[in-house]
């Protein structure tokens, strides 16, 4: 269904989107007693359609306690973190729990978040976990830890990182996306942690940022502030509020991202090294208790700051990003797919000289709250919904 299919679905879509908006400081958040549209029901396959494509949905693992993450060891081994503070394998259906992950604190928005294998992975066996930790107190940092798998399925090997420089509460906007950049280096992202949304534009504080790191957690030589003193080394892009959405295309080395914005003004967003993405300056989003302008806020863009690409209207809360390069989807070939958190649907992104021209809302109110969006080795979709019962999707092409 096109997304801009009538007016008066539109503006139904907006009227529900505002008022969940409203009844949280976050769009992200949630009750953990709310679960939507049956997810926990029974699961049939769904053949469902959309403009080019014939889908069918199938749940393939499950339920699983706030999933935050899925990535693939192999084409039937796969990875799925767990907020409380797990990490489990997901072989032909079956969990494993895997015991030696680190200790996160789990409240709020944060606890165990993403996970991702090294790119030689077959090779070294490294893989990466994002979570939030705690200094012994209610404040909290994202934190970057590397382990491998032993023949007992245990975290074995684990080495911290990185750890942000400034521990502080509350317990949200941990960003803590991972991706790796065609060279070999890691992507990570920063949320503005919520509290004191100017942090994004302290350029000493890794809040509200985009990190680009060796995979050792060292500082590239190249990254562009690596020789300022009023700029911390690994920051590679700032003035973000909280990316959850990010991937690299492989042939253009290019970098995008989906953001939260406040009360609207959620972003998609090309990064270019060095650069100001603007929050809390600029942004295109609104007050949550006024609905006026943003308190921080001093303009809907500025010189010197850079635009978003695109803003999802009605108000999408994303999180998780695939870019399409798989057979299985032709016609979707080189789109990105934009999972949305209160929104509860993808959103298909067709992009020219890196401008959105098209977008097409898919799985609308079938799965519930999308945390993650994956491209599998086999080439096709991974969907993992964030519920207290959330479960593991695979979307395949019809046949």
């Amino acid at each position: 269904m096109n997304i801009t299919f009538n007016r008066l679905s539109i503006a139904l879509i907006t009227l529900l989107v505002f008022f969940f908006a409203a009844c949280s400081p976050d769009s992200e958040m949630q009750s953990d007693a709310y679960n939507s549209n049956g997810e926990n029901d029974e699961f049939e396959t769904r053949t469902l359609g959309s403009q080019y494509v014939e889908m069918e949905l199938d749940r393939i693992a499950g339920p699983f306690e706030h999933p935050w993450s899925v990535a693939f060891l192999s084409d039937d081994r796969m990875l799925v973190t767990e907020r409380p503070g797990r990490l489990v394998i997901v072989e032909n259906g079956e969990l494993t729990t895997v015991e030696g992950t680190p200790e996160v604190h789990a409240s709020g928005q944060g606890g165990m978040m993403d996970v991702l294998p090294h790119p030689d992975y077959e090779e070294n066996g490294w893989i990466y976990l994002t979570y939030s930790k705690s200094n012994g107190s209610d404040e909290t940092a994202t934190t970057l830890v590397r382990g491998r798998l032993d023949e007992n399925n245990s975290f074995v090997d684990m080495e911290e990182i990185f750890v942000q420089n400034r521990y502080s509460s509350p317990g949200r906007h941990y960003g803590s996306r991972l991706v790796w950049h065609n060279d070999g280096t890691l992507l990570m992202s920063v949320g503005d942690r919520g509290a004191d949304p100017p942090r994004a534009q302290a350029t000493d504080d890794h809040a509200g940022t985009l990190l680009r790191l060796n995979d050792d957690g060292s500082v590239p030589d190249d990254n562009p502030f690596v020789n300022d003193p009023d700029v911390a080394n690994e920051i590679y892009t700032y003035g973000h509020r909280n990316i959850q959405g990010l991937i690299v295309n492989q042939e253009t080395d290019e970098i995008w991202s989906t953001e939260h914005g406040p009360r609207g003004g959620d972003e998609l967003n090309y990064h270019q090294a060095g650069e100001n993405y603007g929050w809390p300056v600029v942004t295109l989003g609104r007050d949550y208790g006024s609905e006026g302008p943003f308190p921080d806020a001093e303009a809907r863009t500025m010189e010197g700051m850079v635009d978003p690409v695109y803003e999802f209207l009605p108000t999408h809360a994303p999180s998780g990003l695939a870019l399409v390069t798989s057979d299985q989807f032709p016609a979707w070939e080189g789109n990105l797919l934009a999972g949305g958190l209160r929104s509860e649907r993808i959103r298909r992104l067709v992009l020219y000289e890196n401008e959105v021209i098209h977008d097409e809302e898919l799985l609308l109110g079938e799965v519930g709250r999308i945390r993650d969006v994956r491209q599998g080795p086999d080439g096709n979709i991974y969907v993992v919904t964030d519920s207290d019962e959330g479960y593991l999707y695979r979307v395949s092409a019809a046949e």
